[in-house]
């Protein structure tokens, strides 16, 4: 059995390689004859699976380490009796501590805390649930808008409109890109979705860049005459770690965004290993295979395993930054990025990619265990409800 695992999925050779003849390529390289003669596929976000690629070949099964699935044609490969797996959830930890370390960076900016405000999550499945969960441990006021979720339990008072999110502080998106339907999340974030939210309110996306109309920010009279002024819709109003067009995305965006990195907010390590076992056991349960690999002894330990913080006469938030952004430097990331800006068009699909490849190490907070000097129980169960073990 020849499988063909992207080269930058952790632990790909190791686990498929139980199953048959491991071939490693770049995601965006398994083109149809590149795959023909292959048995399974384990990609990426960066690889578009559908007929195109997979007519005439002898795949029988396509593993995808992600959460999204929308760079798949599902109803093709139902239509052709091809097994097809994801991995919901895998990374959704991952993306809520990025979502963590972007607002605590936005408040030291904007010099306030998070406890005075209120921020609205659209979407809440297995990352919205856990952003609420990390953020209403910060002590900010959530809002929660999930209209399938809100129409399947419709006692659930939590569940709100859209409308009433708009009066947030912050908004951020977590929902999977569809184009048709009742529930469409392309461009859901239009001309008039921005002209309703609050004046220097910030949007997050973190899901799908193309649930972004990046139009509106970057040319929004042509959308429409109403929308405020270019100015105003742009920096510091955008965080984005997702883009319309990717690899090739628009330099003067990511210069209109308060943060901008390359499509990394679900790529710690702890994810990405995850994503791997959860397609590695869906290929078992296909071909009717025993799952014996198990990846966790082949874990590194954080390079913050232990963290020493002095909280004594410290603002909460402080300490709350100095803990999270020691672990996952986000300003890093989004210096990087902004490179972009200063290479000719061409090389910039190539740089963004090479971001995605090279991407450093990232552990999660629960790897982390913190002995705190000082503080009080609050700032203790603040560290905690964000995902970092503490010493007693």
């Amino acid at each position: 059995m020849k499988i063909i695992v992207d080269e930058n999925i952790p632990f790909g050779r190791e686990a498929f390689g139980r199953l048959g003849e491991v071939v490693t390529m770049h995601g965006r390289k398994m083109d149809a004859a590149a795959v023909r003669d292959a048995d399974m596929l384990i990609i990426r976000s960066i690889t578009k699976v559908g007929r195109e690629s997979l007519e005439g070949s002898r795949v029988r099964f396509v593993g995808t380490c992600t959460i999204g699935t929308d760079h798949v044609d599902e109803a093709y490969l139902r239509d052709q009796g091809i097994a097809f797996a994801s991995a919901p959830g895998c990374n959704a930890n991952s993306v809520a501590e990025y979502v963590v370390c972007s607002l605590l960076v936005l408040a030291k900016r904007g010099g306030y805390r998070l406890e005075d405000k209120t921020i609205g999550v659209v979407g809440i499945g297995n990352v919205g649930s856990k952003v609420v969960a990390k953020c209403e441990a910060l002590g900010m006021k959530v809002l929660q808008n999930d209209p399938p979720l809100a129409r399947l339990f419709p006692c659930e008072k939590r569940f709100l409109p859209l409308e009433a999110l708009m009066d947030a502080d912050f908004i951020t998106l977590h929902v999977p890109l569809t184009k048709t339907g009742e529930d469409k999340t392309w461009h859901m974030a239009d001309t008039a979705f921005l002209k309703r939210m609050k004046p220097g309110a910030v949007l997050l996306n973190t899901c799908r860049g193309a649930v972004l109309d990046s139009a509106v920010v970057l040319n929004p009279k042509s959308k429409a005459e109403s929308v405020r002024p270019a100015k105003q819709i742009q920096n510091p109003k955008l965080t984005l770690d997702v883009w319309e067009g990717e690899p090739n995305i628009t330099p003067d965006l990511v210069t209109a965004s308060a943060l901008g990195t390359p499509h990394i907010a679900g790529y710690s390590y702890d994810g990405k290993v995850n994503g791997t076992t959860m397609v590695y056991q869906a290929a078992c349960k296909a071909i009717g295979a025993t799952a014996d690999w198990d990846a966790r002894p082949l874990l590194p330990p954080s390079p913050h395993a232990r963290l020493t913080l002095d909280a004594t006469g410290r603002d909460d938030e402080d300490v709350l930054r100095e803990a999270a952004l020691t672990v996952y430097d986000i300003e890093a990331d989004d210096r990087q990025l902004r490179a972009i800006a200063g290479l000719p068009a061409g090389e910039r699909g190539a740089y963004f990619d090479r971001l995605r490849k090279e991407y450093p190490q990232r552990r999660e907070f629960q790897n982390s265990t913190i002995t705190l000097r000082g503080g009080s129980v609050t700032i203790r169960r603040k560290l905690a409800g964000i995902g970092f073990r503490l010493k007693d």
